[in-house]
């Protein structure tokens, strides 16, 4: 278990965070940022050079005054982040350095994830195998960020839908069992916080960030700030009854958007095509593989197989619907569509347009803007290395 940082570590932690959302930032602009006297920042970023972790090799820009020195983080001090992204299907892991560059992966492995310690197991291995694989020492690893579906409580570090703990502590439980710290959050809030500081959505105040995958979230940034609610539970997009069947959903609800929605039941949707004839370039790409996987169909759509294109306009058309209920609900400045799904943007975007117009208010839906994600897939991962720079204690 992590010590609690004492004040001094608890600003130069703070300061180290801006360096890396914003960085490269001038002592002044830091000064504002923190709310603490020019000085005492001075003081801070002295401490941190010298311990290597910051550096101040360029000028701002010039303002007709003196050129001011900017401070950005020190990617040569070799700490890294590890990055999981975990979805029902498939797991990710990437190594980041301070940069947000990727310096080995992602490697994927499916895992299925299921109520039972059965998945810990599985997950527990396949970190810690790639941990071997990479060879960096322990003490230069910031921690484990894990971004994961389910009814996750970030702050308890509880995953209440997977795992089989219930409300035990999942986050302490593998951080024993790999011995780094490991820090763990709703996919959907990563994609937001990813996309809220590297992303489209950059600048916004109020943001809805829709995460389209093997389920459906939402990400809500409120204010600048990630919206989790009263228990931490905010953003459960997929459950609203918004789909064309009555299909149950793996809630125990029928009628649920995910139903109708998900790229698990899209995938199942086009094999019983194919199966009853649809003739699709899918079939070609499946030669080896008697399986249709959501990378699959997202490639055939952005190659114009008809089949994929139908299944997922009807997709975008059913999320666009959800959309116009948050429109009126929150009249947010923004709503990004990001996520695995995003990777055939240029297919979802007409269709949940369409539905925004048709069942939005046009005062609201006008000051709305409707976005493509540009980090797409990669989202979730580097929302998990943020979730790490956001915990971590281990840079002292």
């Amino acid at each position: 278990m992590e010590t609690k940082p004492n004040k001094q570590q608890a600003l130069k932690l703070e300061v180290l965070k801006h360096l890396y959302y914003k960085g490269p930032i001038p002592i002044n602009d830091l000064g504002k940022l923190t709310g603490r006297s020019l000085p005492l920042i001075t003081g801070v970023i002295n401490g941190l050079r010298e311990q290597q972790l910051i550096l101040n090799n360029q000028l701002a820009p010039s303002t007709g005054g003196r050129r001011a020195h900017e401070y950005q983080l020190n990617n040569n001090c070799e700490k890294y982040m590890v990055a999981v992204a975990i979805d029902q299907v498939v797991s990710q892991i990437a190594l980041f350095n301070l940069q947000n560059e990727i310096i080995t992966g992602p490697v994927e492995q499916p895992i299925c994830l299921t109520n039972t310690t059965k998945s810990i197991d599985q997950l527990v291995d396949f970190v810690s195998e790639y941990l071997q694989r990479i060879e960096i020492p322990f003490e230069n690893l910031l921690g484990v960020g894990m971004a994961m579906p389910g009814f996750v409580n970030a702050e308890k570090g509880v995953n209440q839908t997977y795992y089989g703990l219930g409300n035990i502590d999942l986050a302490h439980h593998i951080s024993e069992r790999i011995g780094l710290p490991v820090f763990i959050d709703n996919d959907s809030s990563a994609v937001a916080l990813a996309e809220l500081n590297f992303g489209v959505a950059q600048g916004m105040h109020d943001v809805m960030v829709v995460n389209v995958g093997w389920g459906i979230g939402l990400g809500m940034v409120v204010n600048g700030e990630l919206f989790r609610g009263h228990n931490g539970f905010a953003g459960e997009f997929s459950h609203i009854p918004l789909a064309d069947s009555n299909g149950l959903c793996s809630c125990g609800k029928r009628g649920c958007l995910e139903v109708d929605a998900s790229l698990l039941t899209l995938t199942r949707k086009a094999q019983e095509e194919i199966l009853n004839g649809f003739a699709s370039k899918m079939s070609e790409m499946l030669a080896e593989d008697e399986s249709i996987s959501g990378e699959v169909l997202l490639k055939a759509a952005n190659m114009g197989d008809q089949l994929a294109i139908n299944l997922l306009s009807k997709s975008g058309f059913l999320i666009g619907k959800g959309i116009a209920t948050l429109i009126h609900i929150m009249n947010p400045q923004g709503v990004v569509i990001s996520g695995r799904g995003a990777i055939a943007s240029k297919i979802l975007m007409a269709p949940i347009q369409q539905a925004v117009n048709e069942f939005s208010i046009p005062m609201l839906a006008e000051q709305c803007v409707i976005l493509p994600s540009k980090l797409n897939k990669d989202a979730e991962l580097l929302g998990a290395a943020t979730l790490v720079m956001e915990k971590t204690q281990r840079f002292f």
